[in-house]
């Protein structure tokens, strides 16, 4: 009876499928070199690696961390987060989005292997508000900022929203190309299978979200982005948020409350919104009565540009894009066309092309201590009692997801999410 039973189970093919599928499977370390931890955040860890059957070929492996109950580490399956971004991001290809080269199940663990970028955007601000002390060159700053628009038109052609754009998360290789990363929060528009807000009721970290998103929209499309690009923008132009307010938190019963301080830090530069002209569908916003109460500004657009010595048409890009009224703000395909492109200094294909090397931004930091999961154990160093001297030394600490090497300035916005 047992022989027959062992007989029908080897000649199912099911079976031998899978032993053969098992057999051929290769784990990370089999086909990476880990290099060391980048960074760590609410989904899990980000690493560098370089490939064993591509020579000099480096990527970032982000490793999805298992659910945890307490102190207890359980498996409940696959988050939201890794399913929004391992879906959308084996759909799409452009040279400004980062790639998805594959995914592997190891485990009980997601390892999403990505393209490796050497540097992001918060990282550029960085170095030129505290190593340059200057502003970024007017041909870099245009050239940021049109490969950022030419990856979110492709992603907004394809009816993907990423509803989570910041410096952080957007990416510059070491050739000086941009790259869009981190799909954690992003939406497919066509025909979705659930409303944008019934899925997520907070989007977009709170110093690029839209004013209709701050008034507690229900409905929503692009220009969400496109407000958030105006922001990265200024960002870029001034080394600072320009739109830098404090978070009211959720209450105990997880209801999104009225963002009263970033509203105001939106209105002391843009302005008070006329309901009748600028705004029509003002009135009708969820939090239309706690805006009402808030102090009239006037729009000071303009001066906050002249102080950072932005041209004309530069101001005019911004105001488009910080358009109060989502359905009249700026597309990415009209700021695309926009006349400050068209004048010099051109955007460049490298955006680091007109940079003197020994001013360009630097390689990232990694560390060998803070990934004990996925890092090679390393060989203990004995030192010379003769030898300690005053003093400790730490490992430095990457932050952001698929880029890091920022410390200090802005490391509060990195903790939410990676990539």
């Amino acid at each position: 009876m047992v022989e027959d039973w062992i007989t029908v189970m080897n000649s199912d093919p099911m079976r031998q499928y899978r032993a053969r599928r098992d057999e051929a499977h290769r784990n990370v370390k089999s086909k990476y070199n880990i290099l060391g931890f980048i960074s760590s955040g609410t989904y899990g860890r980000v690493y560098k690696a370089s490939s064993k059957e591509e020579e000099s070929r480096l990527y970032a492996i982000k490793k999805f961390k298992p659910d945890k109950e307490g102190d207890v580490v359980t498996y409940t399956g696959i988050s939201q987060s890794a399913i929004r971004e391992i879906a959308l991001n084996r759909e799409i290809s452009h040279v400004n989005v980062v790639a998805l080269k594959e995914v592997i199940l190891e485990d009980k663990s997601i390892y999403m292997v990505f393209e490796y970028a050497e540097h992001d955007f918060l990282q550029v601000i960085h170095h030129y508000s505290q190593t340059m002390r200057t502003s970024i060159p007017p041909a870099v700053l245009k050239s940021l900022t049109y490969q950022l628009l030419c990856g979110l038109l492709y992603l907004h052609q394809s009816h993907i929203l990423h509803r989570d754009l910041k410096p952080a998360n957007i990416l510059i290789t070491s050739s000086g190309v941009v790259k869009i990363g981190d799909l954690g929060l992003a939406r497919l528009t066509y025909q979705p299978l659930l409303s944008l807000y019934g899925g997520d009721k907070v989007v977009v970290t709170i110093w690029y979200r839209a004013p209709e998103l701050l008034l507690g929209a229900k409905h929503y499309h692009k220009a969400i982005d496109c407000w958030a690009v105006g922001c990265v923008l200024a960002e870029l132009a001034s080394l600072r948020p320009i739109f830098k307010g404090e978070e009211a938190k959720l209450d105990s019963k997880k209801n999104v409350p009225f963002q009263k301080d970033q509203m105001l830090k939106i209105l002391e530069v843009l302005g008070s919104p006329n309901a009748e002209v600028e705004w029509q569908g003002l009135k009708d916003m969820p939090e239309y009565q706690n805006f009402k109460r808030l102090d009239p500004y006037q729009n000071r657009l303009w001066e906050w540009c002249r102080a950072r010595t932005l041209t004309q048409s530069a101001y005019d890009l911004l105001r488009l894009l910080f358009t109060y009224d989502p359905d009249q703000r700026m597309t990415c395909k009209e700021a695309l066309m926009h006349k400050w492109f068209a004048e010099e200094p051109r955007p460049t294909a490298n955006v680091f092309q007109t940079i003197h090397t020994q001013h360009m931004p630097p390689h990232r930091r990694i560390t060998q201590d803070d990934a004990p999961s996925m890092m090679p154990a390393q060989p203990a160093v004995s030192h010379p009692p003769l030898q300690m001297q005053g003093g400790t030394q730490s490992g430095s600490t990457g932050f952001g997801g698929l880029s890091a090497g920022t410390q200090g300035m802005h490391n509060t916005r990195r903790k939410g999410r990676i990539n």
